[in-house]
């Protein structure tokens, strides 16, 4: 299989990962099928997208999910050293953003498969069955696109209730990148359903949503040299609506969701015993210009060094890991896969999502050109704001490489016309 350099130079650095160089082999031909693949990511799919049906067999290709020795976490932070590597300057922290999704599953013996929550599902029902995943996503700034752009690389598979929570599971994956950026500060940002003593790690803040009723309580107060147990909390401060009453705003320019918007900000250090302990921390608080509400938005953070405009920013960037789970199912087909056992349903799912991460490397740093998005909106003219690419741009161009570097100049030949057809169909799908 004949591989364009910049994208074999990215799957050469997950060489390590692997012991047997046969099981290498597979994982690039899988990787580069799920890119190539326009239909569906099955395993089947990804052996087709590829062009090695006929040279890799179906369980082959099963085994390297089901019995292959490699580590879906050791794959994960490779790619994570890759993202910090390329993207992001020496100076900068790296900011994790942290979300649970659902890939609905049907089948009495899939792993883990329950009837749970999908924030995702359309209308008021919001139950599915399918296997709940804590996805975990480094989030950069590109040039190339105005909003923050979030890049998976680790996930939890949820075992069901009575087992390690969403918010247990979010913790593990915080102390693995943690662990591997031990010269860089590592910035947690979570919903409202994040919150805990299992968060609190050393060399890592953690920055979420208040929620209304939330108990919030004065900074403990000096020891009194008295006998007995020192106080753990000062004084109740009452809820977010209490705080807001008495507190002294600031207006302040905070840059979120893409534009510098003007909001009045509120900051008050306080402790949310109920979740995090004794540990202080501080609350912001948020209100629009004009708004009749105490406040809009209630953030309480474990980091005291930042400014409360950056506390602000950080929760804004939260957003970004919702596009990159939808850009995972819709555009990415992950979780297309009818495995079952174990290893299999635990290496799928977080394997597209890294496949989908090196996607946006590679555009970002081999792929791109000023020029893209000009051609999509002189081939699709109803695109007449668009200004930067999407995904779907960043994939199509990937497929185009691909396709290009099965044509060398070694061997000039007449082309095989699958791969001819191979290319109509990826040039059909960008004027699509």
């Amino acid at each position: 299989m004949i591989l364009p350099g910049s994208w074999a130079g990215l799957l050469e650095a997950f060489r390590p990962v692997f012991r047997r160089r046969a099981t290498f082999v597979v994982f690039t031909v899988l990787a580069t099928g799920m890119v190539a693949r326009s239909g569906r990511r099955s395993v089947v799919g990804m052996l087709a997208g590829a062009g090695m049906a006929g040279r890799i067999s179906f369980h082959a290709a099963c085994r390297f999910f089901s019995a292959a020795v490699w580590d879906i976490d050791q794959l994960g932070l490779t790619a994570a050293r890759l993202i910090v590597a390329r993207l992001l300057s020496p100076d900068e922290p790296v900011i994790v953003v942290v979300d649970d999704t659902l890939f609905k599953r049907w089948g009495r013996k899939v792993h883990h498969a329950f009837w749970t929550h999908d924030g995702a599902a359309q209308g008021g029902n919001k139950i599915a069955r399918g296997n709940r995943w804590v996805v975990a996503g480094i989030v950069v700034r590109l040039p190339l696109c105005t909003a923050p752009v979030c890049l998976p690389v680790l996930m939890r598979l949820w075992a069901g209730k009575g087992t390690t929570t969403p918010v247990e599971l979010a913790a593990q994956l915080l102390g693995l990148l943690a662990g591997a950026f031990p010269d860089r500060v590592v910035h947690g940002v979570g919903d409202a359903a994040y919150h805990g003593t299992a968060l609190l790690a050393p060399g890592v803040t953690w920055t979420t949503r208040l929620p209304a009723n939330a108990a919030l309580f004065g900074p403990p107060p000096t020891r009194t040299g008295r006998r007995g147990r020192p106080a753990l909390k000062g004084r109740k401060l009452g809820r977010p609506a209490a705080l807001a009453a008495a507190a002294t705003w600031t207006r302040t320019e905070v840059y979120r969701y893409g534009q510098t918007e003007t909001v009045d900000l509120a900051v008050i250090d306080c402790i949310w015993y109920g979740s995090f302990g004794n540990t202080l921390g501080r609350c912001v608080l948020v209100r629009e210009p004009g708004s009749r509400k105490a406040y809009d938005l209630a953030l309480f953070t474990l980091d005291p060094a930042a400014a409360p405009a950056q506390i602000v920013e950080r929760y804004a960037v939260r957003w970004s890991i919702e596009p990159a789970n939808a850009v995972g199912k819709q555009q990415m087909g992950v979780g297309q896969a009818r495995n079952r056992v174990k290893n299999a349903v635990e290496r799928t799912v977080p394997f597209g999502m890294i496949i989908q991460s090196l996607v946006i490397v590679w555009y970002a740093t081999a792929g791109y050109h000023p020029d893209d998005t000009l051609a999509r909106r002189l081939a699709q003219p109803w695109y007449r704001t668009k200004t930067e690419p999407s995904f779907e741009d960043m994939i199509n161009k990937l497929r185009k490489t691909l396709i290009v570097a099965r044509f060398t100049p070694i061997s000039p030949g007449q082309p095989d016309p699958d791969q001819l057809h191979d290319y109509a169909l990826a040039c059909a799908a960008a004027a699509a």
